[in-house]
């Protein structure tokens, strides 16, 4: 069978900026991306039905016969049990998985599959909105890591100097290195991945992730149900955090109920917000409705996309949303949400130049031995112009 994710509009909408540079469930949340959830227990390639400037980078691939699965949904055992069988599901009024055939895709229309679609009973992590991810981010933990783990063996931590608490519940993927750290996993499991790297004087509690080639820097803090993913470097005070892959917080400064995306780099000393004074609910901006909403959430921090970054001593206020390419510094708390390719901070914004940004990601990827692709390129170009009624102060 040929599997396809496919998005509800609604659900990329309220998922920016996060969806500007990915389809949903290439969205990190756990250890895994939704869509190497799927991948993993279907145990086949999956496609994505994305947005067509999207598409060039993330492939479809069309069969005579198709199941759709919608792209905001975490695969739990039952659920994929019952796709498997031929099931059209939904789960109130969202539909979970549909089969067609080519030339039914072609018209596909989901009301009309959610009227046939029968109902799902089971529990379901479904992300549709952006603090979805650090909300579910510890209970997909727990299913990744009995996902990736079953059956298998870690690698012992032989360093003398590391403390660990509930050792079952923590896996080492070979390569890692783990050095006179703490390791707490008695509310949690604790995954670290191949060739990860614990260094002294940190503190993890459980559930954490620390992804392939990741660092945990000197004297870090984590309080739990963070992720770390691929090729990161973390330090400071961490709490309910998730870095999608490839971007750094090198230094201290704490950062708690957030999510931060690719070749994002937050620099020294780096504060967010996650609880305003009055304790009341945080509001969020949503792209959708060009406007703050309430999240209905106490705790929310920084939601940052891909390639933006932070300068020394920057403060994110509760609640914070920042585009793509952004470059925030200076002293005092800039604006709640914060355009793609923006450069500035409290005392105002201009406009970061589309060469400048390309040129910028192109030298931070080198450095990873990576090169920012043409398919990538086209992407930052088709969102400079599609995000430029956002930049006020060019209006």
């Amino acid at each position: 069978m040929n599997y396809l994710l496919i998005e509800q509009a609604e659900s990329r909408e309220k998922l920016k900026p996060f969806t500007f540079t990915r389809p949903i469930a290439e969205i990190r949340v756990g250890i895994l991306t939704i869509r190497e959830k799927w991948e993993k227990y279907l145990k086949t390639e999956i496609f994505h039905v994305a947005a067509s400037y999207l598409q060039g980078k993330f492939p479809r691939k069309i069969a005579s016969q198709n199941t759709l699965i919608n792209s905001s949904v975490c695969p739990t055992p039952e659920l994929v049990k019952a796709i498997q069988l031929g099931a059209t599901l939904k789960k109130g009024n969202i539909l979970i998985s549909a089969h067609v055939s080519e030339e039914e895709l072609a018209f596909f229309n989901a009301n009309e599959k959610l009227e046939q679609a029968a109902e799902y009973d089971g529990d379901l992590t479904i992300i549709s909105e952006k603090w979805h991810i650090f909300q579910n981010n510890g209970k997909e933990i727990k299913a990744d890591f009995e996902l990736i783990t079953h059956g298998r063996n870690s690698v012992k931590i032989e360093d003398p100097h590391t403390i660990v608490y509930n050792g079952e519940n923590i896996f080492v993927e070979k390569g890692a290195v783990i050095k006179a750290a703490i390791l707490n996993a008695e509310n949690g499991p604790i995954y670290i991945g191949k060739n990860a790297y614990v260094n002294e004087g940190a503190i993890i509690k459980g559930p954490f992730a620390l992804g392939e080639g990741s660092h945990v820097n000197m004297g870090a803090v984590f309080k739990g149900d963070s992720t770390v993913g691929p090729f990161c470097k973390v330090g400071g005070e961490v709490s309910n955090t998730i870095f999608f892959g490839y971007s750094n917080k090198g230094h201290d400064g704490f950062i708690g109920n957030s999510v931060i995306g690719e070749w994002c780099n937050l620099g020294a000393a780096t504060n967010t917000s996650n609880l305003k004074n009055n304790y009341a609910n945080v509001k969020l901006w949503d792209y959708g409705q060009q406007g703050f909403v309430d999240t209905g959430q106490q705790f929310c921090g920084l939601m940052m996309g891909d390639h933006s970054k932070s300068g020394i001593n920057t403060m994110f206020n509760t609640g914070t949303v920042v585009g793509v390419c952004a470059n925030v510094f200076g002293s005092g708390f800039p604006r709640n949400f914060i355009p793609s390719f923006a450069w500035g901070g409290a005392s105002g914004f201009t406009t970061f130049r589309l060469e400048k940004a390309l040129e910028i990601a192109k030298i931070v990827m080198k450095r990873r031995d990576l090169e920012l692709g043409e398919l990538d390129q086209q992407i930052l170009n088709f969102h400079f112009e599609e995000s430029a009624s956002e930049r006020f102060w060019e209006n």
